[in-house]
C-alpha cells in the first residue's frame, strides 16, 4: 500500500480541504471534459449531503467558482478571490482558451441540496452540461473524500472494490498497509519508519526532489503559523470571532522577558501555534492539509514545538517527523478516514494528532514500536469526537481544538517515549474503532452543523 507524502501534505487554501479544496479540485476536472463541446453551454453544480449543509459556511460556492475559472488550490492568489468571484457574479459567463463560451450564474447554477446523500460519500456534488433548451448533455459525479482527495464516481467504486479485493498501488519496497505490517517491515529491514518512507516515495521521485518537497511543504507550514501570529481583526463570517492568536503572543513574550520557559508556558506556545494555524485556514489563507484543513495546525505547531524548546532539537530532523506523520497518516486513510463527513472530527483532529505524536516520537530518538504505541496513544483519546462546527464555519470548536490536539499528541510521544513499545491497544486495532465510531455516529455529529455545538450555541 503506498499514499504518497504530497498526497496528503498538499498546499492549498482554507477554509477547508473536503469543502472548499475539494469542489475546486471538481470543477477544474469537469472543465477538462468541456473541450468536447463547441456550441455556447451552461453550468450547473449541485452539492449533497455534508457539503450542502455546510457548503456555504465552508465557502464551497466560491470554491466551485474559481475552479470553473481555471484556477487551483495550490497556486491561487487569495488577494484575487474577491475581485474574481464579483466579476463572474456580474458577467454570468466564463470564457476561457480551450472551452466553449460558458452560461455559469451562481446564484442560481450552485444548487445546496439539503435532502439524502449521494450513495458512494456524504461529500458529493454533480455537474451538468446543459444546453439552450436545459437538456442535460452531460452529467459527472465527484466525491470529496477528505484531504483534498477528489474522485469521480467510477473512481471511488474502483477503490472501494480495492479495498476489498486489493487496491492498486504503485510498487514500492515496503508496502506496508497496516500498522503490524509496519513494525514487521522495520525489524526485518532495520530501517527506521521515515528511512522505509522514504524509499517508497524514492520510487517516483529523486531523493533530492523528496527532500526539497518535504522542506517546501515545512516552509508553507511555518509562513502559515508566522501569518496567524502577525495578524488580528475578525474572522469571515456571521459568528464575528476575533483573532487571538497575535494577541496571546504578545502576552507570552511579554512573559519570556521575566520568566524562564516553563513546561506550562511551553505548553501555551505549543496551542499559539496550532491556532495561528486555524485562524488563516479559517480567514482563507493558503494552508497545508495536514491531513485536512480542518485539522492542519496541530502537525506544524508540533514540529515548530520541537524546533523550538526541546534541547539539540535538529534541523535536518524535519524530514523524518513529516516522513514518519505521513506513514501513520497513510495507513489511517486506507485502513479507515481522515474525512470529518464521514468519521467525525475523530478522522481529523484525531488523525492528525496521531500522525504528530509518531512524528514527534521518532525526532526524539523513539523506536518503530514507541512510534507506533505514541500515535496510537493519541487517535485513541480522539475516539468518538464529533464534527460540529457552528454555522458550518471552521472556527468553533474547530481553532481552540487544534490547539488541544497538538497538546495530547506531545503528552502521547512522552507516554510513549517512557515505555518500551509494547502496549494492550494496537493502533490497527485503534484505527478498526475509529471507522467502526465514524459508521455508528449519527449524521447529525458528522459535519452536516445539524447536531452538538451547531445547535446548543447561539449565533451572534
Amino acid at each position: 500500500m503506498f499514499i504518497s507524502f504530497f498526497d496528503l501534505f498538499k498546499i492549498g487554501i482554507g477554509p477547508s480541504s473536503s469543502h472548499t479544496m475539494g469542489p475546486m479540485v471538481g470543477a477544474l476536472r469537469f472543465c477538462e471534459r468541456l473541450t468536447e463541446f463547441s456550441d455556447p453551454i451552461s453550468v450547473r453544480v449541485t452539492f449533497y449531503g455534508s457539503l450542502a449543509f455546510t457548503g456555504k459556511g465552508h465557502a464551497s460556492d466560491t470554491a466551485v467558482i474559481l475552479g470553473m475559472l481555471g484556477l487551483h488550490p495550490a497556486t491561487l492568489d487569495a488577494d484575487q478571490v474577491e475581485g474574481l468571484v464579483e466579476k463572474l457574479r456580474a458577467e454570468k459567463t466564463i470564457i476561457r482558451d480551450g472551452l466553449p463560451k460558458i452560461s455559469f450564474d451562481p446564484e442560481h447554477d450552485i444548487i445546496f441540496d439539503y435532502g439524502p446523500a449521494l450513495n458512494g460519500h456524504p461529500n458529493g456534488m454533480i455537474f451538468a452540461v446543459l444546453d439552450d433548451k436545459q437538456n442535460v448533455l452531460l452529467e459527472r459525479i465527484y466525491y470529496s473524500t477528505g484531504g483534498g482527495f477528489v474522485y469521480s464516481e467510477e473512481e471511488l467504486e474502483a477503490a472501494q472494490d480495492g479495498l476489498e479485493g486489493g487496491e492498486a498501488f504503485p510498487d514500492v519496497p515496503y508496502p506496508f498497509s497496516n500498522a503490524d505490517e509496519m513494525l514487521e517491515m522495520s525489524e526485518a529491514s532495520g530501517l527506521s519508519i521515515a528511512a522505509m518512507k522514504t524509499e517508497n516515495e524514492c520510487v517516483q521521485c529523486s531523493a533530492k526532489n523528496l527532500e526539497d518537497g518535504v522542506l517546501k511543504i515545512w516552509a508553507v507550514m511555518n509562513d502559515c503559523i508566522e501569518r496567524g501570529l502577525a495578524k488580528d481583526g475578525v474572522l469571515p463570517g456571521i459568528l464575528k470571532v476575533k483573532r487571538r492568536a497575535a494577541n496571546i503572543k504578545v502576552q507570552l513574550d511579554e512573559e519570556k522577558m521575566k520568566n524562564s520557559q516553563t513546561y506550562h508556558v511551553c505548553n501555551e506556545w505549543l496551542s499559539l501555534y496550532a491556532m495561528a494555524v486555524n485562524e488563516e485556514n479559517a480567514a482563507g489563507g493558503q494552508v497545508v492539509t495536514a491531513p485536512t484543513n480542518g485539522a492542519a495546525g496541530v502537525i506544524p505547531s508540533v514540529l515548530r514545538y520541537y524546533l523550538d524548546f526541546i534541547p539539540d532539537a535538529r534541523a535536518e530532523n524535519i524530514s523524518m517527523f513529516l516522513l514518519t506523520a505521513a506513514a501513520i497518516g497513510s495507513i489511517i486513510k486506507h485502513n479507515a478516514s481522515i474525512s470529518g463527513a464521514e468519521v467525525g472530527c475523530q478522522g481529523e483532529v484525531g488523525s492528525a494528532a496521531s500522525m504528530a505524536a509518531a512524528g514527534l516520537c521518532a525526532v526524539m530518538g523513539g523506536t518503530s514500536e514507541q512510534i507506533e504505541n505514541a500515535a496510537e496513544i493519541a487517535l485513541e483519546h480522539h475516539l468518538g469526537m464529533t464534527c460540529d462546527p457552528v454555522a458550518g464555519l471552521v472556527q468553533v470548536p474547530c481553532i481552540e481544538r487544534n490547539g488541544l490536539g497538538a497538546v495530547k499528541a506531545v503528552t502521547a510521544s512522552a507516554l510513549a517515549l517512557r515505555g518500551d513499545g509494547s502496549h494492550f491497544v494496537s493502533l490497527d486495532s485503534c484505527i478498526k474503532t475509529m471507522q467502526e465510531t465514524g459508521r455508528d455516529m449519527h449524521d447529525i455529529y458528522k459535519e452536516t452543523s445539524k447536531g452538538g455545538l451547531a445547535v446548543n450555541v447561539i449565533e451572534c
